[in-house]
C-alpha cells in the first residue's frame, strides 16, 4: 500500500507527546510533503521510500531550531519508527492514515 495521503502522528519526546499531521507524496524513491504540528508547517525534504521504509526531516523553529529526522516503516494504515533529535538521541512515533 502506497504511503501517499494524509497521516496523524504522535511523537514520543523529552516533553511529553506531541501530535503532528503529515501530508505525504511518492514518486519513484522521492518522498515530498508537509508536516503540520502546533500551528506551524513546513515542507519535508530529504525524503526517500524504498518498499515499506520512509524516510524524511523537517526543520522546526518551536520549541527551538532543530533538525529532526524520521526513519520508519508503514504496514497498511499504520507507520511507526524513530524520530531523532541530533544531540538528545532517538525517539519513538507512530502514526495512523487520516
Amino acid at each position: 500500500m502506497s504511503v501517499d495521503g494524509n497521516w496523524n502522528i504522535t511523537m514520543s519526546t523529552p516533553m511529553g507527546e506531541r501530535n503532528a499531521t503529515l501530508e505525504l507524496k511518492t514518486a519513484g524513491g522521492a518522498l515530498t510533503g508537509t508536516q503540520a504540528a502546533d500551528g506551524n508547517s513546513g515542507a519535508i525534504f530529504d525524503g526517500t521510500v524504498n518498499g515499506n521504509d520512509i524516510a524524511w526531516k523537517i526543520d522546526i523553529t518551536n520549541p527551538m531550531p532543530l533538525t529532526l529526522s524520521f526513519t520508519g516503516s508503514v504496514d497498511g494504515d499504520a507507520m511507526s519508527g524513530q524520530m531523532g533529535i541530533g544531540p538528545m538521541g532517538s525517539f519513538p512515533f507512530t502514526g495512523t492514515r487520516a
